[in-house]
């Protein structure tokens, strides 16, 4: 019997029982949906993580304090004070590969206009900051290196902070608001940056001179961090090796000494965070898989059924010469095209959920073509997987004992 008559036959037998098939087919069609769901948005949350940490600059390298011990207990960075203004100086003369350099000091406090206030972190930076992070000023002006020197008392503050203290389209530069009881002029005002793609708002801060911050505000003599930029993307692991070799001197390492730093590009924390989202892809794929074992043994289960009611036919087939080998395929062929056919309506739906999620999530879906194929691929392996059994079954039965089953 060739496969036209096969395909046929199976067609025939699953619109005549439509309620069964489709019943048998939601198990796929559940663990299909729920596999091109969770990669499509895992898949979409890591293109949009990506794509908003590259819009910072692939090209930024940044130094971090690394973890301080004592007695063997890590006390954590915030409490490292191995940075110091004086490891900028000396990046920014001796690293060939780096353009722009900037230190950065935080604190966090409450910041105060009129009768408002809110909390935010005011970042103690240089006018380089603003090229390295790709930030922009809509209003007003950077401070100058007279600001810096001088410890003045001027802020540019970001979009959410404007909209928390004066309201929404306001333009505060000129007036004076108070960080921590002093009062800072506003000289200028960020453009919106929105979200970033690990849900941080970006336009929650206040920048102002590292020495105003440092001094007045934190009141430490150390540096939280030190954000750079190479001079290109090809550049940024030497620019990453130079950066590394210059704090190794000054802060008198020897060879055996583990660095009190740690120096990292974009690049690479957009790598660590690709992995870490493809790790938590794959574990949701995973679990939504399980729906997957339970729709075919569902087939298994109806299979079953289909062999019994069907057994005097098996019968009657064999007895004017059907093959044992022709019975096997009929039964097989059944089975993967149920098979096949859920995993078909289950990539439609999967497609219908994971653009609605994506829409209350803000995170657009992405479907791939080898996700895709793999589903039908894994649909194709399930109906042959738990269709044999069954269908071999039918094969062995003995011509006789079919005819006679009641």
């Amino acid at each position: 019997m060739n496969y036209s008559n096969l395909f046929r036959i199976a067609i025939r037998a699953l619109i005549r029982n439509k309620l069964r098939a489709f019943l048998t087919m939601l198990g796929i069609i559940i663990g299909v949906a729920s596999v091109i769901a969770m990669l499509a948005i895992g898949e979409g949350s890591k293109v949009n993580i990506t794509n908003e940490m590259s819009s910072m600059g692939t090209n930024m390298v940044m130094v971090m304090p690394n973890m301080q011990r004592r007695g063997g207990v890590s006390l954590g960075a915030s409490s490292s004070m191995a940075l110091k203004y004086s490891d900028v100086e000396a990046i920014r003369n001796e690293a060939a590969s780096v353009a722009a350099v900037s230190p950065e000091v935080r604190a966090n406090g409450q910041v105060i206009y009129s009768n408002e206030n809110t909390q935010t972190t005011i970042y103690g930076v240089s006018e380089e900051y603003l090229t390295i992070r790709k930030l922009e000023i809509q209003s007003g002006r950077i401070f100058n290196t007279s600001e810096l020197k001088s410890m003045a008392k001027v802020c540019i503050l970001g979009q959410t902070v404007v909209e928390n203290l004066f309201g929404e389209d306001a333009d505060p530069v000129g007036l004076t608001i108070r960080v921590k009881n002093l009062p800072f002029l506003i000289i200028g005002v960020l453009k919106d940056k929105g979200e970033s793609g690990m849900g941080q708002d970006q336009d929650d801060l206040i920048l102002a001179p590292y020495t105003t911050v440092q001094r007045r505000l934190a009141a430490i003599d150390y540096i939280n961090g030190i954000y750079a930029s190479a001079i290109s993307e090809d550049k940024s692991a030497l620019a990453i090796s130079e950066v590394e070799e210059i704090l190794r001197r000054t802060h008198k390492l020897k060879e055996t000494d583990e660095n009190d730093f740690r120096v990292m590009s974009q690049s690479e924390l957009i790598e660590t965070v690709s992995s870490i989202t493809d790790i938590l892809t794959i574990l949701l794929g995973a679990i939504a898989g399980i729906s997957l074992l339970v729709g075919g043994i569902g087939i298994m289960n109806i299979m079953f059924v289909s062999v019994t009611e069907r057994t005097r036919e098996i019968g009657l087939r064999m007895s004017i010469g059907g093959r044992g080998n022709d019975i096997l395929k009929q039964f097989l062929v059944e089975s993967i095209l149920l098979s096949i056919l859920g995993g078909a309506l289950g990539v439609v739906f999967g497609y219908l959920i994971a653009k609605g999620a994506g829409s209350l999530m803000d995170i657009p879906p992405v479907i791939k073509v080898q996700t895709v194929v793999l589903a039908f691929t894994v649909c194709f392996a399930i109906g042959v997987f738990f269709g044999w059994y069954p269908a071999r079954k039918a094969a062995n039965l003995n011509p006789i004992d079919a005819l006679r089953y009641e």
